[in-house]
């Protein structure tokens, strides 16, 4: 089963780590890495990518490390950066030939690939029509598209839905599915229905550190008996704002419902709810004065 393996990964700058000592072993398979802004999510994908050295620890892919795999195993990887960069006078179908020519795909093979992706990803029509009048979500998709230009293994897509309507974002997602059978797909976001849907595994990332690892259903059962419903009056509402990390908050007859996130039952009158992943989302990332 192709693999990449990341042993300790880390990355200072100065005496500041920004990554700190990353640990996993990725297969074929959506992998979501969720964190919030400044986690450290985009450094360690542009070490991923090779685009960054690593301080320490090493990189393998199949066992071999990518810096002696070179350009060997740059033709593996597809990246979709968080600021994707494009020619606004070109045509998507130009774009995507130039850019095939840049990853040295033969001209024989670059029109009807790109045919094949614009077609995937929703601009077939389009596809003579300048960049530059294309709207956000579109020249997202069209990120997509030049990111799986030459059939990658490894496909990074750093916040890949940043700006996006929620038609769009499910366009995406839809995409993202699609693709994952045969390959793996780093799906870097802080938008949790991004991944809830799609992922295979969930990777927590804080303060340059791997929080937690697993399946959905494994990330809900680690948070069973920490999630919890209440109804209180609504002058009460603030207080409980302060005092606990609240997921929602919905008024009805009864009064404001409160969904909380607590290690322990934060009022008599609260009882067990099921969780979800925002509720996974806030547990590991609430602040510091409510843990």
């Amino acid at each position: 089963m192709f693999e990449l393996e990341l042993r300790n990964v880390s990355k200072r700058y100065g005496s500041r780590r920004v990554v700190d000592g990353v640990d996993c072993v990725l297969s074929c398979g959506v992998y979501g890495l969720l964190g919030a802004n400044g986690a450290g999510k985009t450094t360690l994908l542009r070490m991923i990518c090779g685009i960054l050295e690593t301080s320490g620890g090493e990189i393998l892919c199949e066992g071999s490390g990518i810096r002696k795999l070179g350009a060997e195993y740059r033709r593996l990887l597809g990246y979709l950066p968080q600021n994707f960069g494009y020619y606004p006078e070109f045509t998507a179908k130009k774009f995507l030939w130039y850019l095939a020519a840049l990853k040295a795909i033969p001209k024989s093979e670059a029109s009807s690939k790109a045919e094949e992706l614009l077609k995937l990803v929703g601009l077939e029509e389009v596809k003579d029509k300048k960049i530059k009048t294309f709207s956000g979500g579109m020249v997202r998709r069209l990120g997509i598209a030049q990111a799986l230009l030459g059939d990658p293994k490894i496909l990074i897509l750093d916040e890949p839905t940043a700006g996006l309507d929620p038609r769009e974002r499910i366009r995406f997602r839809n995409i993202i599915s699609a693709l994952s059978k045969d390959r793996i797909i780093i799906l870097s976001t802080h938008i949790v229905s991004d991944v809830e849907y799609i992922a295979d595994r969930i990777l927590l990332m804080k303060d340059g550190r791997i929080l937690s690892e697993g399946g959905i259903e494994q990330m809900l059962a680690k948070m069973r008996g920490k999630v919890w419903e209440c109804f209180v009056r609504p002058e009460e509402t603030e207080s409980y704002q302060a005092k606990y990390s609240v997921s929602s908050l919905r008024s009805t007859d009864d009064g404001i419902r409160l969904r909380i996130v607590s290690d322990f039952c934060p009022v008599e009158k609260a009882v067990p709810a099921d969780p979800d992943l925002d509720d996974v989302y806030l547990y590991y990332f609430r602040e510091d004065d409510k843990k």
